[in-house]
């Protein structure tokens, strides 16, 4: 065996547990997300509202539909079923997120993101943290990128439903 072949089968047996820990993290993040704003579907509407980029109503509908998004998201990663049709929808609503967050910044507007509860307008003396805010999400996107170029995971349905086969155990069929 050479060196490169002992990375290469290495990295196949490593690779889904890297998944399966991506996956888990991104199911984690969407489901405390939408947990926290399930409750308050006004909230959440009034939240997406502050970054000032559509209409009152359709804000308000976006954001009484995005925590049950989010939710379904996390189910779905949580399970591991349509892995990669999940992270390429989490992927296209962390690019959206992280634009809005990029226009509010760019406009100077002094909101809350709401990612996680709460939202809207910051009290006075109250700064926001959209740096770190961006560079959260960005994070948020690397997980969801990693689960893009590679859905089959250890302990998932998606790995079940191929049989029990693995990229390790069979050629690469993800």
């Amino acid at each position: 065996m050479t060196l490169a072949t002992g990375r290469s089968s290495r990295w196949r047996s490593v690779r889904p547990w890297i998944g399966l820990a991506a996956r888990l993290g991104l199911a984690a993040v969407w489901l405390a997300a939408g947990g926290s704003k399930v409750g308050d579907l006004a909230g959440s509407g009034r939240a997406v509202n502050a970054y000032q980029v559509m209409p009152y109503d359709l804000a308000m509908v976006v954001g009484a539909a995005l925590p049950l998004v989010e939710i379904a998201l996390g189910v779905l990663l949580l399970v591991g079923l349509a892995t990669r049709l999940a992270a390429g929808i989490s992927a296209a609503l962390l690019v959206v997120f992280i634009a809005g967050i990029v226009s509010a910044w760019s406009r100077r507007l002094n909101i809350d993101c709401g990612c996680f509860g709460g939202g809207g307008e910051l009290a006075a003396g109250q700064s926001p943290q959209y740096g770190t805010e961006i560079l959260r999400d960005v994070g948020f996107l690397i997980l969801a990128g990693i689960l893009l170029t590679w859905p089959r995971t250890s302990l998932s349905i998606d790995a079940w439903l191929a049989g029990g086969h693995l990229p390790e155990e069979k050629d690469e069929q993800s």
